[in-house]
């Protein structure tokens, strides 16, 4: 297994919390319409704005926050 800059672990780390954080605002608050409707993609919220959607993305980007802190961990 080769070496992996400092950076690489915590671009990891910062996309998982940054994809969390989004998902949880646009799954329990309107931010979602309220973004689409200032883009005029009005349309796309029937197909967006749904639990099927948001809620495996949540759990998605959870992983990955987890994922990257056991590899911090066990590096260490």
């Amino acid at each position: 297994m080769t070496a992996q800059k400092p950076y690489a672990k915590n671009k990891l780390l910062t996309l998982g919390l940054a994809g969390s954080l989004l998902a949880t605002l646009c799954c329990f608050t309107p931010l979602l319409p309220v973004l689409l409707g200032a883009l005029g993609l009005t349309g796309l919220l029937a197909t967006l704005y749904s639990d099927v959607v948001l809620l495996p993305m949540l759990a998605g980007f959870l992983s990955l926050t987890g994922y990257a802190l056991w590899r911090r961990t066990r590096q260490k």
